[in-house]
């Protein structure tokens, strides 16, 4: 049972890693977030970028279940989310981070990123776009991440910012 405002909060997040809207997160979320994504950006599923996309969602799906996944059922439930991932996470951010940077990463590549481990605002905002976010939350969280307004956000600006939307509830 969630009970304190942290893990009321924190739970509200859960729905943006269960993609398919079926009540718990499992392997087929991860896949489907890689999915989307290279249906935004036009990229096919057997090149190089797009199996790193795949990698790197199974990747990130191993460890969220590591820690995560109590039961071993490969199914994490709300509670298991709250209770699992984000408290073991809540102190130490960076391992959250750890966790999701090879999907992260090969998404800025699906999206972009010039060689440069960059992509733009506006390409972030896509990103969070096609992993459900709501098209105005999204264009403000990219845009939020451009501090020096050169209109290009940096994949660790990315990584530390999706560990902080995790883990910290405001």
């Amino acid at each position: 049972m969630v009970t304190s405002e942290y893990e009321r909060r924190i739970a509200a997040r859960f729905a943006t890693f269960d993609q398919d809207g079926n009540g718990y997160i499992d392997r087929e979320d991860f896949s489907g977030a890689a999915k989307a994504l290279l249906a935004e950006f036009d990229t096919a599923a057997r090149s190089d970028r797009g199996q790193a996309l795949y990698i790197g969602a199974e990747a990130f799906w191993q460890g969220m279940a590591g820690i995560a996944d109590r039961d071993g059922d490969q199914r994490i439930t709300r509670e298991e989310f709250v209770n699992g991932a984000v408290k073991r996470l809540r102190d130490t951010p960076e391992r959250f981070a750890d966790i999701a940077r090879p999907f992260l990463h090969a998404a800025l590549a699906v999206a972009g990123t010039d060689g440069d481990g960059t992509v733009t605002v506006e390409a972030a905002a896509r990103i969070l776009g096609a992993l459900g976010v709501p098209a105005d939350a999204a264009r403000a969280a990219a845009a939020s991440l451009d501090t020096d307004g050169d209109g290009r956000i940096g994949e660790e600006e990315v990584v530390r910012a999706f560990a902080r939307y995790f883990t910290v509830p405001e």
